[in-house]
């Protein structure tokens, strides 16, 4: 067996996979480095669950080849699964046991003896903020303790590489900030991450970089910040109280920025593309307190995810989901 020794946990080389006639993925590259947070961004059908589903040998491409924590996925699958957890999209657990004994019945599988079973359960309930509940039947649990058991459950070996595949998907906002927050201590330990995600926020927020997959092909890649920058930089916003006042809001933003000003009279708002960050802003603060215009709000306007997903697919993730 050879392992090779690299920077990067997980490196994809044109994986491609096909289910008959439909292609589920199609020639995807990327890497991810160590002990960082990888989001595969995509609508429903893009590729990510197959993506995921390549890289944990769960299924072999039909073309390219991809490594995982150093070793060949396909020519080392027994390897590969020794050095990796994967929490799929419905968990996993037993409802009719409790915490403590889910987390030690799969660290006996993991070859664990007794004792270190339950110390192992013991350090992860505590991790997870689940000892108050340890002795509770699962079923019991809310859906945001039962995800976090989940996660608990595809630790228990230690993994170097985590798989999460939309990990957050029916949390309520509390429980998927509370997840946020352990995933990115795990990572702070060493632990690298690829999680396929439909929230934009959840990207924005957790990765390092981002993979966008859609119709089983990579189309963009790189940080919140990168992919932000592709759709457009910021924008210097005046929002106005009449619509009376959109046209000298629309002088002072076109003379302080040096660009076209654009006016959304519904909104009651003049916007234009600055580079200038903060001391645009102040320069337009200035120039409005001089022309004695009323404003409702002023402020930088950064492009959403959400922006750069409809611009780089053509739609927004709703509308693909639907799709």
């Amino acid at each position: 067996m050879t392992r090779v020794s690299a920077p990067h946990a997980i490196v994809a080389n044109g994986l491609r996979k096909t289910y008959g006639e439909t292609v589920a993925l199609a020639e995807a590259s990327f890497d991810v480095p160590r002990a960082t947070v990888c989001a595969l961004l995509g609508p429903n059908g893009a590729g990510k669950t197959t993506t995921v589903r390549l890289l944990t040998t769960l299924a072999v491409p039909d073309a390219g080849s991809a490594t995982v924590a150093g070793l060949d996925v396909v020519t080392h699958p027994v390897e590969v699964r020794r050095r990796i957890g994967l929490a799929a999209q419905d968990a996993t657990v037993d409802g009719l046991l409790t915490g403590r004994e889910n987390l030690a019945m799969i660290g006996r599988l993991h070859a664990l003896d007794r004792r270190a079973a339950r110390v192992r359960a013991d350090e992860l309930l505590e991790q997870f903020s689940l000892t108050d509940a340890a002795n509770r039947l699962v079923k019991t649990y809310s859906g945001g303790m039962r995800r976090r058991l989940d996660l608990a459950a595809t630790l228990v070996s230690h993994p170097e590489v985590l798989f999460l595949d939309e990990p957050t998907t029916g949390l309520d906002p509390r429980s998927r900030n509370d997840l946020w927050a352990v995933l990115e201590t795990l990572v702070d330990a060493g632990t690298t991450i690829l999680l396929t995600t439909q929230y934009m926020e959840e990207a924005d927020r957790l990765a390092d970089d981002i993979v966008v997959i859609d119709h089983g092909r990579v189309i963009a890649r790189g940080d919140a910040a990168a992919l932000k920058g592709q759709v457009g930089g910021s924008q210097v916003v005046i929002v106005v109280k009449s619509r009376h006042d959109l046209p000298e809001a629309e002088r002072i933003l076109t003379s302080v920025t040096g660009t076209d000003a654009e006016v959304d009279p519904t909104a009651l708002a003049v916007r234009s593309s600055s580079a200038g960050g903060t001391e645009i802003l102040a320069r337009v603060a200035e120039a409005i307190g001089r022309s004695g215009l009323e404003v409702d709000d002023l402020g930088i306007r950064r492009p959403t995810m959400d922006e750069v997903f409809l611009t780089l697919t053509g739609h927004g993730i709703d509308a693909a989901e639907e799709a």
